[in-house]
């Protein structure tokens, strides 16, 4: 059993990182859909206004508690994400919460001591998360159901659709396995999230790829490459499960390619924003598989420290 201290900071790290990946979601969603289903797009603005509110929260109860490393890796925010919420905003008409985003870069790293009463608070925070995350989820679901079904149509690609909704679901067991106060085992959860994290990378670079403009034609083929590598680094995760491969060696892999992927990603998100890539990318996407390549790179750091 963890203790409250590393409860309190892993909860809030985690939320950090994940209540902003579905507020995004629920933007990317609402964004999608046909006049007909406006309904659909009321229900992702509900989800996405309530993660705004849940963001607010952990951000209240973070300061001086989550760690500088986390803080400093580029998951929470990047140096872009105010930007791209500005631009992505001024796009869509939709009124993205640009205040979260700087409460967010003033948080100072750990030092604090946790107290009782800050446990009882992320535990409920904790509760929250659960309750709202569970309800995307099946929203998410009913969505996939309706477009696999052909009895709904969104701008947003099936696949994606899928990808969001594993994210959510990963985040719940998550959100789950820290309110049950589980150890950390370095071993199984790098392999649970390295075969997780590198299905999530390829079908990035795979959604970019289909995402550009057809006469970008050297990031096509870069977004097909990184597509390609990563579906083989996945296969080469599965052998580690199967003890054909080191996981060391694996890890080492990932880390290499994770990196190439995040400045390519890098790259992109500044071009979008420059208005020097032809795209229907919105920019607050670039930004957001952004901070997901820098929080599995954090992991990859952590674990090839671990194993």
């Amino acid at each position: 059993m963890i203790t409250a201290t590393e409860f309190v900071r892993q909860s809030l790290a985690l939320h950090l990182f994940f209540i902003r990946i579905m507020k995004e979601h629920s933007f990317f969603l609402e964004l999608g859909f046909t006049p007909r289903d406006y309904n659909l797009t009321n229900q992702a603005d509900y989800f996405r206004k309530a993660f705004d509110a849940m963001l607010a929260d952990t951000i209240a109860l973070s300061g001086g508690v989550v760690s500088n490393e986390v803080l400093k890796s580029g998951e929470v925010i990047t140096p872009y994400t105010l930007k791209a919420e500005t631009v992505s905003s001024y796009y869509t008409g939709i009124r993205i919460r640009t205040e979260l985003t700087e409460a967010q870069a003033g948080l100072e790293g750990d030092g604090m001591a946790v107290s009782p009463l800050l446990e009882q608070r992320v535990q409920a925070l904790n509760n929250n998360a659960i309750n709202l995350v569970s309800s995307l989820i099946q929203f998410k679901s009913a969505i996939l159901s309706g477009v696999l079904s052909c009895s709904l149509f969104t701008m947003n690609y099936p696949l994606l659709i899928d990808h969001i909704l594993r994210e959510a679901k990963l985040y719940l067991t998550m959100i789950q396995r820290l309110q049950n106060k589980e150890e950390f085992n370095p071993e199984k959860e790098a392999y649970e999230q390295e075969s997780f994290w590198n299905r999530i990378m390829g079908e990035h670079a795979k959604f970019i790829r289909g995402l550009l403009d057809p006469t970008e034609s050297d990031l096509f083929a870069a977004a097909n490459n990184f597509g390609n590598e990563f579906d083989q680094l996945s296969a080469e995760v599965e052998q580690a499960m199967d003890k054909t491969l080191p996981l060391k060696k694996v890890t080492a892999e990932n880390l290499d390619a994770v990196k190439q992927i995040r400045d390519f990603k890098l790259s992109g998100t500044q071009g979008l924003l420059e208005c020097k890539i032809k795209s229907i990318i919105i920019p607050l996407l670039g930004d957001h598989v952004l901070r997901e390549a820098n929080h599995y790179l954090r992991l990859l750091n952590m674990f090839d420290k671990s194993l």
